[in-house]
């Protein structure tokens, strides 16, 4: 599953959606839905790095489990409204690019090659 593009990864989520007569649920549904899964990404990154920690009932997950639910729900959201995951990162890069290119300190390169 590793190396795949967006649109690649957009289209195996809705390979496996279309299977069922329930397809995906409605745009309100599935922010509910990614609300509750940053939840629980909030919750596993409090476990890892944070002052709070795991009960011993609680079910053994990582961040990076979360980090997948969370993309699931998006990319779930992101088909059922015909958004194209790929072009929507690039607009986003482009505007990062252009409006904070003078926001932060650049590494050197020089920097870039030693560190």
């Amino acid at each position: 599953m590793a190396n795949r593009t967006l649109k690649e990864s957009q289209d195996v989520v809705d390979q496996y959606i279309s299977q069922f007569k329930e397809g995906y649920f409605s745009p309100l549904a599935m922010l509910a839905r990614l609300t509750e899964e940053l939840g629980e990404l909030a919750r596993e990154v409090n476990h890892h790095y944070g002052e709070k920690p795991k009960k011993s009932s609680e079910d053994a997950k990582t961040v990076e489990e979360e980090l997948g639910d969370m993309f699931f729900v998006l990319i779930c959201l992101a088909n059922s409204l015909n958004i194209d995951l790929d072009e929507a990162l690039s607009t986003v890069m482009n505007k990062f690019q252009t409006r904070d290119k003078d926001r932060w300190t650049r590494i050197d390169e020089g920097e870039r090659n030693n560190g």
